[in-house]
C-alpha cells in the first residue's frame, strides 16, 4: 500500500454507520487509515463511532473515536479541540453528514426544512469554520464536503429540503475554496449517486418496500448498470485528501456511475 495519507490528521464526521456494513464516512476513515493518517471518528451515535474506531485499531491503524451533533456548535468546537489537543493539527477535514427527508416544495414542513438545513449546511459550515483557523496556521488542508447528484438534478424523487440543503453545501465549498485557497486549503465536493450503503437500505427497509425491486429501477437508469459503495466514495476522498490532488481545488465530483450525465 502506498501510504499516500502518512504522517496527515483526518477528522471525519459522520464516521459511523447505522448498521452492518460500510457507509460513506465508515469507508472512508478506514481507508484513510490504511493509508496512513490518524483519525478522529467522529458520530452523533457513540457506538457507531467506536464502532469504527475499534476496526481501524484492529487493523493496525490509529484513531480515537468522538461523539457530536454537527449542528450544535459547542459539539463541534469539543471535536476539533479533542483532535487538536491529540494530535496537534487536522490536514484533511472530511465532512460526510446528511439527513434525507420525502416532500416537495408544498408538502415539506417548516420543521423539517429547518432540520435538514441545520445538519446538511450549518452543520458542515461549522465544522468548516472551526476547523480552517487551525489549517490557515498550519499552512494548508484539505476540505472535503460529501453532497449529491439531486442537488444539481432532479432525479425523480421529492426531496425538496435535502436537494436544497445540499446545493448549499456546494455553494459554501466553492466559497471556501476561493476565500481560503491562498493560505493553501483546498476545498471539493463529492457527489454521490445511488449508493448501496446500510443507509440507504435502512431507509428502504422503514418505508416497508422492497430493496431488490427498488435497486433495480435505481439500476436500470444508472448508465454502468450498478449502485455505487461507500468504498467508491472513499476512494475519490482520499484521491482528495492526498497530496496527489493538490491542484484540485472548488470541484464538484459526482461518483454515480454516470447517473448525473443522462437525462432521467
Amino acid at each position: 500500500m502506498a501510504r499516500r495519507l502518512e504522517g496527515k490528521i483526518a477528522l471525519v464526521m459522520g464516521a459511523g454507520s447505522i448498521g452492518p456494513g460500510w457507509g460513506n464516512g465508515k469507508a472512508t476513515a478506514a481507508l484513510f487509515a490504511r493509508e496512513g493518517a490518524k483519525v478522529v471518528a467522529v458520530d452523533r451515535d457513540p457506538a457507531a463511532a467506536a464502532e469504527t474506531a475499534r476496526v481501524i485499531r484492529e487493523e493496525g491503524g490509529e484513531c480515537i473515536d468522538a461523539v457530536a451533533d454537527i449542528s450544535v456548535a459547542a459539539d463541534v468546537d469539543a471535536v476539533v479541540a479533542k483532535a487538536i489537543d491529540t494530535w496537534g493539527r487536522i490536514d484533511v477535514l472530511h465532512n460526510n453528514v446528511g439527513i434525507v427527508g420525502l416532500g416537495n416544495a408544498l408538502k415539506v414542513t417548516e420543521a423539517a426544512w429547518e432540520k435538514s438545513f441545520a445538519v446538511n449546511s450549518r452543520g458542515l459550515m461549522l465544522s468548516c469554520q472551526k476547523v480552517i483557523p487551525h489549517m490557515v496556521a498550519q499552512g494548508g488542508g484539505s476540505i472535503i464536503n460529501i453532497s449529491t447528484i439531486a442537488s444539481v438534478r432532479y432525479l425523480g424523487f421529492s426531496y425538496a429540503a435535502y436537494d436544497a440543503s445540499k446545493a448549499a453545501v456546494n455553494a459554501l465549498t466553492r466559497s471556501i475554496a476561493v476565500d481560503f485557497g491562498p493560505k493553501g486549503i483546498r476545498a471539493n465536493t463529492i457527489l454521490i449517486g445511488m449508493m448501496d450503503t446500510p443507509l440507504a437500505r435502512g431507509g428502504i427497509e422503514a418505508a416497508g418496500r422492497d430493496i431488490d425491486a427498488i435497486y433495480g429501477t435505481y439500476t436500470d437508469k444508472i448508465p454502468l448498470r450498478r449502485m455505487g459503495t461507500g468504498w467508491e466514495t472513499a476512494n475519490l476522498a482520499l484521491f482528495l485528501a492526498s497530496d496527489e490532488s493538490s491542484y484540485i481545488t472548488a470541484a464538484e465530483i459526482p461518483v454515480d456511475g454516470g447517473l448525473i450525465a443522462r437525462c432521467l
